[in-house]
């Protein structure tokens, strides 16, 4: 069972540093049936993480897509750029059981991988555990309630 809806495309976005990753992501995920949207960057040159952030996250947020993928190279800056959007929970993951609490106590719906950081082949095991884990709920959930500003 998948923790996000599926039936909704992907949203992903990345800096210059995270771009390699993009694309490898985005043919894992298609290579799975999984439908992307992608919201850049496209070449190598050097670009603000922000305005490719703030549309992951507020696909995120409006429901169009499922969940989010940001990568940049520390991962830092997309977090934290996610974060700034109400009901974003955007986590910077870099190995597989920080992905699988970033959701089961968290509830994070965007997940953000450090290129500088992380192997290919880690990052789609991350992608893949952070699609299927489901969040727990409990004890967590007054926690993620309290996370917004009112």
């Amino acid at each position: 069972m998948y923790a996000f809806d599926l039936q909704k495309p992907i949203a992903i976005g990345c800096d210059h540093a995270g771009l390699d990753y993009k694309a490898a992501l985005i043919a894992f995920l298609e290579k799975n049936n999984y439908s992307v949207k992608d919201f850049g960057t496209y070449t190598n040159d050097s670009v603000d993480y922000p305005d490719y952030a703030h549309p992951v996250a507020q696909s995120v947020e409006t429901n169009e897509t499922g969940f989010g993928i940001l990568i940049c190279g520390s991962a830092n800056g997309v977090a934290i750029t996610a974060n700034k959007h109400a009901g974003i929970r955007a986590a910077i993951c870099w190995k597989n059981e920080i992905a699988e609490l970033a959701r089961l106590h968290n509830n994070a719906n965007i997940i953000c991988i450090p290129a500088r950081f992380v192997q290919m082949d880690e990052a789609e095991n991350m992608v893949n555990i952070f699609m299927q884990t489901a969040f727990e709920g409990g004890r967590h959930e007054k926690r993620v309630l309290k996370i917004n500003c009112n």
